[in-house]
């Protein structure tokens, strides 16, 4: 219990320290997943950008996997974390058998539906005749694993959420250190090409998830998976669906959002521009998963002293969240704006390529540094339970904002290709705007009903 009981006691700014540093090396490393799958595929000999941009087109299938893990993980860990707050463990063991199970339906249902479907949606996500042959042979390797990527992101959420933050990171370590071995030995000594990265994807989830449902099963865990749980409760389950639906559309849009990216650049400028759109959302990755870590390391802190009603540690967390989030998001913005050639030069194997790709780029992330007051408020409402002001926010950047943009600026911008790519800054700032001006307000209403002494539970 003491993983528990330092979550109410120990310094914020320690505590917060331990539980986000291993949170945001894990998102680091869960970069590699994707990112060296495309590093190693855009430089096979010939056929390297073609490949690329196919396994680049199968991105909106890997995000709604992804999504309907975090409706369950981020949906379900937050409220475990308040029970726990509330010292109401089996109630928070409730909420995570009842996530298991949901978890198990929806990924059995998921690799049904992308294995019969799978070539037309990746048609309708941007590929074309030159790209679609490695698009879908990545893709049909990779949804056979949705169990093994389901369970792995969905309940490592409620390792970090007890405490267990170096264990949660683990999770993602070995599944990663995995992937790197096993990507060459596939791609080029096996010659499996994209096949041979999809492969070495799951068999590293695989063996994560392994991990996390042997330590989520031991005696070390506070909150334990229970057969008992496992029958699906409304009074447990509909209050996670609901937290879970704002981080949900958060992800699964992404792959709308790809959708509409690709099809738009598909339509004014080709392969070329797919491809660059490709190396920008791994880019994009690389600078939203540190601050989500942050965020994640937050998360059970502002969680539990929440259901513990302790206002000060609720408010001092955020702070301190808040400041490095900005701080972050501001560093990594003016690194890529001055030196846009760093992360570009992973992905693009040829000049021409590079050079358009960093034009791109500067494009695109005009705006980064308001990411992260962006997420800092958005991820400190769901970890209070605001399952409606959380919804909003989802939808706001990329489906009120983004989307329409994408499609409106061409309209009256000369440079096509331009303004498809300035939709993203452009959203972005006006998101960040509205998020922190919507945090200000609903987040003086929530603290204001907390006691001024903390209550005896």
């Amino acid at each position: 219990m003491a993983e528990q009981n330092k979550l109410g006691t120990a310094p914020i700014g320690r505590l917060l320290a331990s539980l986000a540093v291993p949170c945001i090396a894990a998102q680091i490393v869960n970069l590699l997943y994707n990112i060296i799958d495309r590093i190693y595929i855009g430089h096979i000999p010939e056929i390297g950008t073609a490949a690329l941009t196919g396994v680049g087109v199968t991105f909106p299938v890997i995000m709604i996997i992804s999504a309907f893990a975090a409706l369950v993980g981020m949906g379900g860990a937050p409220r475990a974390s308040i029970k726990m707050g509330q010292k109401d463990n089996d109630g928070a063991e409730k909420i995570l058998g009842n996530c298991f199970a949901l978890t198990v339906v929806m990924a059995i249902i998921l690799m049904i539906v992308f294995l019969i479907t799978g070539q037309e949606l990746l048609m309708l996500f941007g590929a074309s005749a030159n790209t679609l042959p490695y698009a879908w042979s990545y893709m049909q390797i990779y949804v056979l694993g949705t169990f093994f990527v389901m369970i792995t992101l969905g309940l490592n959420s409620f390792i970090s959420t007890q405490g267990f933050a170096k264990i949660s990171m683990l999770t993602v370590i070995i599944g990663a250190v995995i992937n790197i071995v096993l990507d060459p030995v596939f791609i080029f000594v096996f010659n499996m090409g994209v096949r041979g990265a999809a492969l070495a994807t799951i068999i590293s989830q695989g063996v994560s998830c392994v991990w996390v449902l042997k330590f989520l099963m031991s005696k070390r865990s506070i909150l334990k998976i229970r057969r008992k749980n496992f029958r699906f409760q409304k009074e447990y389950l509909f209050p996670v669906i609901a937290l879970g639906v704002s981080p949900f559309i958060m992800q699964s849009t992404e792959s709308l959002l790809n959708i509409c990216f690709n099809s738009s650049l598909q339509k004014y400028g080709g392969d070329m521009a797919v491809g660059a759109m490709t190396i920008l959302s791994s880019i994009m990755q690389i600078f939203s998963l540190p601050v989500m870590g942050l965020a994640q390391g937050a998360q059970p802190i502002i969680s539990y002293n929440y259901g513990a009603q302790n206002k000060q540690r609720v408010q001092k967390a955020f702070r301190l969240l808040f400041i490095c989030g900005v701080t972050f998001s501001t560093v990594f913005w003016l690194i890529n704006m001055m030196f846009p050639q760093l992360l570009v030069a992973l992905f693009a194997s040829t000049e021409e390529f590079k050079t358009y790709s960093m034009w791109a780029l500067r494009i695109y992330l005009a705006c980064g540094f308001v990411m992260g007051v962006q997420n800092s408020c958005q991820q400190t409402f769901i970890a209070i339970g605001e399952a409606k002001i959380s919804l909003f926010l989802a939808l706001l950047r990329k489906i009120i904002l983004l989307i329409p943009l994408i499609y409106i600026l061409p309209v009256f911008i000369s440079d096509k290709v331009f303004a498809v790519f300035l939709a993203e800054p452009i959203a972005d700032f006006l998101a960040a705007t509205t998020t922190f001006i919507c945090f200000r307000i609903q987040f003086r209403k929530v603290v204001a009903k907390m006691p001024d002494v903390i209550p005896n539970k």
